[in-house]
């Protein structure tokens, strides 16, 4: 298992996040700027836990964020 969270209030909308994950990553209309999928909010942050299969895609988001907002833990 591993462990998602964005500090989504510094998003960008850059979209690379979605462009290596889209299965975890969406662009919201609202307010232009990515969102994790199904994640819970706890204070600034956006969490949710995955399976490990999901490790190296977002592991890649994480790198190619560049206001490296996206931890990834593994559980």
């Amino acid at each position: 298992m591993i462990q998602l969270v964005q500090h989504r209030h510094k998003c960008i909308g850059c979209n690379a996040c979605v462009e290596v994950a889209p299965e975890y990553w969406r662009m919201s209309k609202a307010d232009g700027k990515c969102y994790l999928l199904k994640a819970k909010q706890k204070g600034d942050f956006y969490i949710v836990n995955a399976p490990d299969f999901a490790y190296e895609e977002n592991v890649q988001a994480s790198k190619n964020c560049p206001v490296n907002i996206i931890t990834v833990k593994k559980l």
